[in-house]
């Protein structure tokens, strides 16, 4: 079943057009990366799903209903919730008031206290450190913060942007493994990445973003595999 879809969609910044005509789904169940250089229109693409950014032509379609003109709350409480680029934490609250931050739109008290549970299980560091205040942790702890608050609004679709961006290389790998985890427990992942290799060797699905235009879309094995994406993105000739 198709949980997102994008419909030749559009987004632009006054007169500069940051994505076009851009067309993909995500399949539920899915982890789906979207890769490509800095400024393809990766995170744009990513802030017209959240509710962010505004698009000015297409549709954006989720669990069947079209939220184009959707307010972003409004997503998160359909199912959609970005852990953003940057990370973007609360630095003087504690780590378990970020927490709470991410489940502001639920009401279940109950499910809010499984999820923190669920959140500590995946992430132990964060529950040795919650009583800490979240801008006193290092990169790779602030990245946990930042995916385990999205997890805390409890989405059917985790959108993740640039989650290993600037970590030390034992937390690219733990990041990317909890990435698999969360996926496998029952959460539709849509990833944003520099590191394509970890991005494409983690997902079932990928498309290549250029100039806000999508020019390639498959497997991430046979992405790994096509050679002009081992060139332009893997670093290998």
């Amino acid at each position: 079943m198709t949980l997102l879809e994008l419909d030749s969609v559009s987004v632009h910044y006054g007169r500069i057009r940051a994505v076009h005509n851009l067309s993909l789904t995500v399949g539920e169940g899915e982890i789906v990366a979207l890769i490509g250089a800095n400024g393809a229109g990766k995170t744009t693409t990513m802030r017209a799903i959240s509710g962010i950014r505004p698009v000015s032509g297409g549709k954006i379609i989720f669990n069947g209903e079209d939220i184009t003109r959707m307010r972003g709350e409004k997503r998160v409480e359909r199912g959609i919730a970005q852990s953003p680029e940057g990370r973007r934490i609360f630095p003087g609250m504690t780590v378990l008031e970020n927490l709470d931050m991410g489940a502001y739109a639920r009401k279940d008290k109950d499910g809010i206290a499984e999820d923190l549970e669920r959140v500590f299980e995946l992430f132990p560091r964060l529950a040795e450190r919650k009583d800490q205040a979240g801008g006193t942790m290092s990169g790779g702890e602030q990245q946990m913060l930042a995916i385990g608050r999205a997890l805390m609004a409890r989405p059917k679709l985790l959108l993740l942007d640039e989650p290993s961006m600037g970590l030390a290389p034992q937390y690219i790998q733990q990041i990317f493994r909890i990435i698999t985890e969360i996926n496998e427990q029952g959460t539709t992942v849509l990833l944003v990445e520099q590191n394509a290799q970890q991005a494409l060797a983690r997902s079932h699905r990928a498309y290549v973003l250029e100039t806000g235009e999508i020019v390639k879309a498959g497997t991430g094995k046979e992405l790994l595999a096509d050679p002009s994406v081992k060139e332009a993105y893997l670093g290998v000739g």
